[in-house]
């Protein structure tokens, strides 16, 4: 018979200790991106944060500890340049790339 096992006694997990590297972390915050839920993203970019220190990042990015803990909440809708200030503290850029779809034209707009 299998022995039973007492979930309480499970640890943790946590998700910031997994971030070793910098390939892990844009591995990580462009699986959570692609999965295209705003508020995973920028909980999982608050993982990130955390994962580096959050006193630094808030240091470097120019926001209180505070403010950047109330950003970075799942159910935040901070500001673009809230969130370009976190990705540059956090040595991170964005990019937009197009998905590889057929070609559509782009209509021309007539000058003025």
């Amino acid at each position: 018979m299998s022995e039973k096992i007492n979930i309480a006694s499970l640890p943790t997990f946590d998700m910031a200790e997994c971030l070793q590297t910098e390939e892990d972390v844009g591995n990580y915050l462009t699986l959570v991106l692609e999965e295209g839920d705003s508020s995973e993203w920028i909980h999982a970019l608050g993982i990130v944060a955390r994962a580096r220190g959050m006193s630094e990042i808030a240091k470097d990015s120019g926001l209180s500890r505070e403010a950047l803990y109330k950003a970075l909440r799942p159910d935040s809708q901070p500001r673009f340049d809230t969130i370009a200030r976190v990705c540059k503290a956090l040595g991170l850029s964005l990019s937009l790339r197009t998905h590889t779809t057929p070609k559509r034209r782009i209509r021309k707009v007539a000058a003025a």
